[in-house]
Protein backbone atom coordinates (compact mmCIF):
# COMPACT_ATOMS: atom_id res chain seq x y z
CA UNK A 1 0.00 0.00 0.00
CA UNK A 2 0.95 3.74 -0.32
CA UNK A 3 2.97 5.21 2.45
CA UNK A 4 0.52 8.30 1.73
CA UNK A 5 -2.87 5.73 2.08
CA UNK A 6 -0.82 4.25 4.77
CA UNK A 7 -0.27 7.19 7.04
CA UNK A 8 -4.10 8.49 7.19
CA UNK A 9 -5.49 5.27 8.09
CA UNK A 10 -2.66 6.21 11.08
CA UNK A 11 -3.76 9.45 11.52
CA UNK A 12 -7.99 8.63 11.35
CA UNK A 13 -6.93 5.59 13.66
CA UNK A 14 -4.77 7.76 16.30
CA UNK A 15 -7.97 10.57 16.28
CA UNK A 16 -10.35 7.77 17.11
CA UNK A 17 -8.18 5.61 19.72
CA UNK A 18 -9.47 5.77 22.82
CA UNK A 19 -7.96 4.22 26.22
CA UNK A 20 -4.50 4.09 27.27
CA UNK A 21 -3.79 0.90 25.25
CA UNK A 22 -5.44 2.06 21.90
CA UNK A 23 -3.74 5.29 22.12
CA UNK A 24 -0.49 3.31 23.04
CA UNK A 25 -0.96 0.58 19.96
CA UNK A 26 -1.71 3.55 17.62
CA UNK A 27 1.04 5.99 18.55
CA UNK A 28 3.18 2.31 18.13
CA UNK A 29 2.37 1.59 14.63
CA UNK A 30 2.81 5.95 13.84
CA UNK A 31 6.54 5.27 15.11
CA UNK A 32 6.88 1.56 13.36
CA UNK A 33 5.30 2.95 9.96
CA UNK A 34 8.09 6.23 10.29
CA UNK A 35 10.61 3.61 10.64
CA UNK A 36 9.31 1.28 7.50
CA UNK A 37 9.35 4.84 5.32
CA UNK A 38 12.29 5.97 6.88
CA UNK A 39 14.37 2.23 5.80
CA UNK A 40 12.98 2.75 2.56
CA UNK A 41 14.42 6.19 1.87
CA UNK A 42 17.33 5.01 3.07
CA UNK A 43 17.31 2.41 0.62
CA UNK A 44 16.01 3.50 -2.38
CA UNK A 45 15.35 7.76 -1.85
CA UNK A 46 17.02 10.33 -2.80
CA UNK A 47 20.82 10.71 -2.16
CA UNK A 48 20.67 13.40 -0.27
CA UNK A 49 17.82 12.42 2.17
CA UNK A 50 19.82 8.94 2.90
CA UNK A 51 21.72 10.11 6.03
CA UNK A 52 18.77 11.69 7.64
CA UNK A 53 16.44 8.43 6.63
CA UNK A 54 19.11 5.87 8.30
CA UNK A 55 18.42 8.40 11.26
CA UNK A 56 14.78 8.22 11.28
CA UNK A 57 14.50 4.71 11.15
CA UNK A 58 16.84 4.59 13.87
CA UNK A 59 15.18 7.15 16.20
CA UNK A 60 11.65 5.42 14.80
CA UNK A 61 12.87 2.14 16.17
CA UNK A 62 13.64 4.28 19.59
CA UNK A 63 10.56 5.03 19.73
CA UNK A 64 8.72 1.68 18.98
CA UNK A 65 11.82 0.06 21.95
CA UNK A 66 10.07 2.38 24.75
CA UNK A 67 6.69 1.29 24.19
CA UNK A 68 5.48 -2.37 24.81
CA UNK A 69 4.73 -3.85 21.70
CA UNK A 70 0.95 -4.25 20.97
CA UNK A 71 -0.15 -7.79 20.61
CA UNK A 72 -1.14 -7.19 16.72
CA UNK A 73 -1.68 -9.47 14.25
CA UNK A 74 1.09 -9.25 10.87
CA UNK A 75 -2.09 -8.45 8.60
CA UNK A 76 -2.67 -5.42 10.75
CA UNK A 77 0.81 -3.92 11.15
CA UNK A 78 0.56 -0.89 8.54
CA UNK A 79 4.68 -0.58 8.62
CA UNK A 80 4.78 -4.02 6.83
CA UNK A 81 1.64 -3.27 4.06
CA UNK A 82 3.77 -0.20 3.23
CA UNK A 83 4.95 -1.22 -0.57
CA UNK A 84 4.82 2.05 -2.39
CA UNK A 85 6.44 5.25 -2.03
CA UNK A 86 5.82 7.07 -4.47
CA UNK A 87 5.98 10.99 -3.81
CA UNK A 88 8.34 11.03 -0.85
CA UNK A 89 7.73 14.76 -0.31
CA UNK A 90 3.59 14.02 -0.17
CA UNK A 91 4.83 11.07 2.47
CA UNK A 92 7.23 13.44 4.43
CA UNK A 93 4.40 15.89 5.14
CA UNK A 94 2.27 13.77 6.13
CA UNK A 95 4.49 11.88 8.56
CA UNK A 96 5.55 14.96 9.91
CA UNK A 97 1.90 15.96 10.71
CA UNK A 98 1.41 12.02 12.05
CA UNK A 99 4.70 12.56 13.91
CA UNK A 100 2.90 15.83 15.25
CA UNK A 101 -0.05 14.21 16.54
CA UNK A 102 1.79 11.14 18.34
CA UNK A 103 3.32 13.93 20.22
CA UNK A 104 -0.17 15.69 21.32
CA UNK A 105 -1.45 12.52 22.32
CA UNK A 106 1.49 11.26 24.55
CA UNK A 107 1.80 15.01 25.81
CA UNK A 108 -2.28 13.77 27.17
CA UNK A 109 -1.47 9.99 27.95
CA UNK A 110 1.24 11.55 29.89
CA UNK A 111 -0.73 14.14 31.82
CA UNK A 112 -3.31 11.82 32.57
CA UNK A 113 -0.81 8.92 34.02
CA UNK A 114 -1.55 7.72 37.10
CA UNK A 115 1.72 5.88 37.57
CA UNK A 116 5.33 6.54 36.91
CA UNK A 117 6.23 3.87 34.38
CA UNK A 118 3.54 5.34 32.15
CA UNK A 119 4.32 8.50 32.42
CA UNK A 120 7.90 7.88 32.01
CA UNK A 121 7.51 6.07 28.90
CA UNK A 122 5.46 8.51 27.64
CA UNK A 123 8.17 11.33 28.03
CA UNK A 124 10.41 8.66 26.05
CA UNK A 125 8.22 8.26 23.64
CA UNK A 126 7.77 12.18 23.06
CA UNK A 127 11.39 12.30 22.29
CA UNK A 128 11.35 9.95 19.91
CA UNK A 129 8.29 11.36 18.34
CA UNK A 130 9.97 14.83 18.33
CA UNK A 131 13.28 13.59 16.86
CA UNK A 132 11.85 11.60 14.05
CA UNK A 133 9.53 14.70 13.17
CA UNK A 134 12.83 17.04 13.20
CA UNK A 135 14.78 14.57 10.66
CA UNK A 136 11.70 14.25 8.78
CA UNK A 137 11.40 18.10 8.61
CA UNK A 138 15.30 18.08 7.76
CA UNK A 139 14.36 15.73 4.83
CA UNK A 140 11.82 18.03 3.15
CA UNK A 141 14.32 21.30 3.73
CA UNK A 142 16.58 18.71 1.68
CA UNK A 143 14.63 17.99 -1.01
CA UNK A 144 12.97 21.54 -1.05
CA UNK A 145 17.04 22.70 -1.67
CA UNK A 146 16.90 19.57 -4.49
CA UNK A 147 13.83 20.83 -6.29
CA UNK A 148 15.12 24.80 -6.21
CA UNK A 149 18.48 24.07 -7.63
CA UNK A 150 17.00 21.84 -10.54
CA UNK A 151 14.70 24.73 -11.17
CA UNK A 152 17.40 27.42 -11.46
CA UNK A 153 19.44 24.44 -13.53
CA UNK A 154 16.71 24.35 -15.73
CA UNK A 155 16.26 28.28 -15.88
CA UNK A 156 19.92 28.50 -17.59
CA UNK A 157 19.35 25.61 -19.63
CA UNK A 158 16.43 27.68 -20.72
CA UNK A 159 18.44 30.68 -21.62
CA UNK A 160 21.17 28.81 -23.04
CA UNK A 161 18.41 27.02 -25.60
CA UNK A 162 17.52 30.45 -26.28
CA UNK A 163 20.39 32.45 -27.12
CA UNK A 164 22.58 29.34 -29.07
CA UNK A 165 19.33 27.44 -30.16
CA UNK A 166 20.37 24.57 -28.43
CA UNK A 167 17.25 21.66 -27.69
CA UNK A 168 16.63 21.41 -24.04
CA UNK A 169 16.57 18.02 -22.65
CA UNK A 170 13.30 16.45 -21.51
CA UNK A 171 12.71 15.62 -17.87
Amino acid sequence: MDAVRLILTSRRALAGSVGRAEILTEVWQAQALAQAIGSRLAVSGPPELRGEALGLTELAGRGCGVLDAPDLDHADLRAAQLTLLDDARAALIDLSGLLGEVGIALVALASAADDQGTYWQCMEAIDAADESRDRVLEMLRKLAAREEREREDREVWEERGEKEGAVLPDR
